[in-house]
């Protein structure tokens, strides 16, 4: 329903950000890292989430479009919430979370409060899963000279896939990038930042 937000941050606290959109306060939901690049008073654009259910009419806001990717991919993970997606993306950023699924990091995870151990193995078994069948769709292949650069592109484009990215997407942002120079976690960095320009 909403795309987006654009207007003067009007009040921040904990977890949410109101922003005044001719007028029209909109209190968006959101991660910490959001609102660390919020500044009272100056204009900001938030990319939206409603979540609407039976008691509930909840608008959330993220700075970024991949911040907005991991929280709707964490909410297709049966038993996160978003209160839970919240708590997760503001201890991980959206690569870190990435990550954290691609090389089966728990801890990570667990760090966000209220994440139990169990909630974060789904996780990682889950996103994992959905990521194993797009690839078996016509899966990524990487286009490197060494099969150490070729591993390190094929686990880029894994990370960047559970973000919800398409391969076509990827293999775009991917392009160009010094993938022996670089390590896994700047490449995946390195692609997003193109991806949301």
């Amino acid at each position: 329903m909403f795309y987006y937000v654009d207007g003067t941050v009007a009040h921040l606290e904990a977890y949410l950000a109101v922003i005044d959109c001719g007028g029209v306060g909109y209190a968006c939901r959101t991660t910490n890292t959001t609102l660390g690049q919020l500044t009272k008073g100056q204009r900001a654009r938030l990319y939206t989430y409603l979540n609407v259910g039976e008691d509930v009419f909840d608008l959330y806001g993220f700075a970024t479009q991949g911040e907005l990717g991991s929280f709707r991919q964490l909410l297709s993970v049966s038993g996160v919430g978003p209160k839970a997606a919240l708590a997760i993306l503001s201890s991980v950023t959206p690569e870190g979370l990435a990550m954290a699924v691609i090389t089966g990091d728990e801890r990570s995870l667990t760090a966000a409060p209220g994440v139990g151990k169990k909630i974060a193995q789904r996780i990682i078994l889950e996103l994992k899963d959905k990521l194993a069948k797009e690839q078996q769709t016509g899966g990524f292949v990487p286009a490197a000279a060494g099969a150490v650069a070729g591993d390190k592109l094929t686990e880029a484009a894994q990370a960047l896939a559970v973000l919800g990215y398409s391969q076509a997407d990827i293999g775009a942002a991917m392009k160009g990038l010094d993938v022996e120079a670089l390590p896994l976690e700047e490449l995946v960095r390195q692609a997003l930042r193109r991806m949301v320009k």
